[in-house]
């Protein structure tokens, strides 16, 4: 396995930051938008959006995050059933302005999914897509994200790995990873 990194920590702070700025462009104080990340990683970048956003504003954005999996169109072909993660959402959408958050836009499934969980908790006013990474030229569906950290050409073999830092990493990265051929 080769790993490439793509974004190193400072440039994700300043890839972050600017992402808030333009959320704040469009979205003024927030009083009608709210943020929910894409379980499971769009949780934590919905997280770091919000504390970002609370330390320029000084307001906390409502923020709440969606599992998508019995949404999935491809929730029942596979042998093994997928795991359920957590919903927690315990505000209104209904007439909100929606900002979807998620680490990778890959395929556009995981959005589409998302949608169709959203309505469950009303109609919003709007959707937006906000991604760290846009993986150019892999759509299945026709779906574009409104706010990019960066785009990036990879090849359907690779992956892109979004690390926080934590209990695993000692920094917060972004890499591209390539599977080595046997």
């Amino acid at each position: 396995m080769q790993k490439r990194l793509i974004v190193n920590h400072q440039l994700l702070e300043i890839m972050v930051m600017r992402l808030c700025h333009q959320l704040i462009e469009n979205h003024g104080d927030f009083s009608d938008s709210v943020i929910i990340g894409l379980q499971p990683r769009g949780r934590q970048v919905a997280q770091r959006i919000q504390s970002t956003l609370k330390a320029i504003l000084g307001t906390t954005v409502p923020t709440g995050y969606l599992d998508t999996t019995f949404h999935r169109d491809d929730f029942r072909r596979r042998e093994t059933p997928l795991a359920a993660n957590a919903t927690h959402i315990d505000f209104l959408i209904e007439g909100k302005k929606v900002i979807l958050a998620d680490d990778v836009l890959y395929t556009g499934r995981s959005v589409r999914a998302a949608m169709d969980a959203m309505i469950s908790f009303g109609r919003p006013a709007n959707v937006e897509l906000l991604v760290l990474i846009d993986r150019l030229y892999s759509r299945h569906l026709p779906i574009e994200p409104t706010y990019v950290g960066r785009r990036v050409n990879s090849l359907q073999s690779q992956r892109v790995l979004v690390e926080w830092q934590g209990s695993e990493t000692q920094e917060d990265n972004i890499w591209l990873v390539t599977k080595n051929e046997e």
